[in-house]
């Protein structure tokens, strides 16, 4: 298989990790009257497609480890349960981090889900897998959780209500962030413990123990949203073929991301991986301002707090990129 053989190499394949957990989103955006809970249908089918495809190839060539094929026939198989039991989670936590972000908006979602899952995932991942100055990563997290406040801050400056967030909407998004980060300890595992999987191998059980997740939680959501009205499933067969390839095609750049998360982090360990990857909002917020114009109307505050976000997302990366180096 391919794995990374140099730190810098690493480096690059987490922050596309980044960018691609960043950007997949913008896909949802472009369809036309089409419901999250159906549009999440292509998504997972998507993020599956992508993960077996590059488990056949780049997971199954060059002279690194065992191929995906050989993997899985000699894994431990409770590392395979550990993968699709992440998959699982991760996927609970995704569609109620959409649904907080709907209840609450952005400036709310981010910080509490996205702050809480970094630093449960770090921690947890740390704890099964010591890789790193744990002084400098805890001081990235750090600096990345100051980035992600920020970029709540922004968007928040854009809303021109003062209404509360209501108790319902900031439950919603603490139970996102710790399942977001509940997930990370799994792949660790997997990656780690007796027979271990490979980042392909984890990939795919992880995207499958995803997509056989939206069978129970995304069937509920769709009879029982919580924002909205019931959506039927009918509406997925009537929907445009446009709609339909672009949430594939936010599948596949989910999911890819999330491979070279994987084989990143099979170089430099979970935690290391994990905490660049979580800054995804900093990726989403450049998407914002630059093709979205979200920001286009924003006060002059709001463009401080973005340039606050990007100072201190640049000082994390560092910070992190130094845990590793130090170790």
């Amino acid at each position: 298989m391919f794995a990374p053989e140099t730190f810098g190499i690493a480096m690059v394949m987490m922050i596309t990790s980044t960018v691609c957990w960043g950007s997949w989103a913008n896909t949802a955006k472009l369809t036309k009257n089409y419901r999250f809970e159906l549009f999440y249908w292509d998504y997972a089918i998507g993020i599956l497609m992508v993960s077996l495809i590059l488990a056949f190839t780049l997971g199954s060539t060059g002279g690194s480890g065992e191929g995906f094929l050989v993997n899985i026939a000699v894994a431990d198989r409770g590392n395979i349960v550990s993968a699709m039991i992440g998959g699982f989670i991760f996927n609970i936590a995704n569609l109620l981090l959409v649904a907080g972000i709907n209840l609450a908006g952005l400036s709310v979602a981010f910080p509490v889900a996205i702050g809480i899952a970094l630093v449960v995932g770090v921690v947890m991942s740390y704890a099964i897998q010591p890789v790193g100055d744990p002084m400098l990563l805890g001081l990235g997290v750090v600096l990345a959780l100051v980035a992600v406040v920020f970029i709540g801050k922004a968007y928040g400056r854009l809303s021109k209500d003062s209404e509360s967030v209501s108790r319902k909407s900031l439950i919603v998004c603490v139970v996102s962030g710790l399942l977001m980060g509940s997930f990370a300890p799994f792949v660790t595992k997997a990656l780690t413990s007796g027979h271990a999987l490979s980042p392909y191998s984890i990939a795919v059980f992880f995207t499958l123990g995803a997509f056989l997740c939206c069978f129970v939680v995304n069937v509920y959501f769709m009879k029982k949203p919580l924002v909205g009205d019931p959506v039927e499933f009918s509406g997925f067969f009537k929907a445009r073929a446009a709609d339909h390839a672009l949430g594939l095609l936010g599948g596949f750049i989910w999911g890819t991301g999330t491979v070279f998360n994987f084989v990143a982090a099979s170089f430099v360990g979970v935690a290391i991986a994990y905490a660049v990857g979580q800054a995804a909002p900093m990726v989403a917020a450049v998407w914002g301002i630059f093709v979205w114009h979200e920001f286009a109307g924003a006060d002059k505050q709001a463009k401080t707090y973005l340039t606050l976000m990007f100072v201190f997302y640049a000082l994390a990366l560092f910070a992190i990129a130094n845990a590793y180096q130090a170790a």
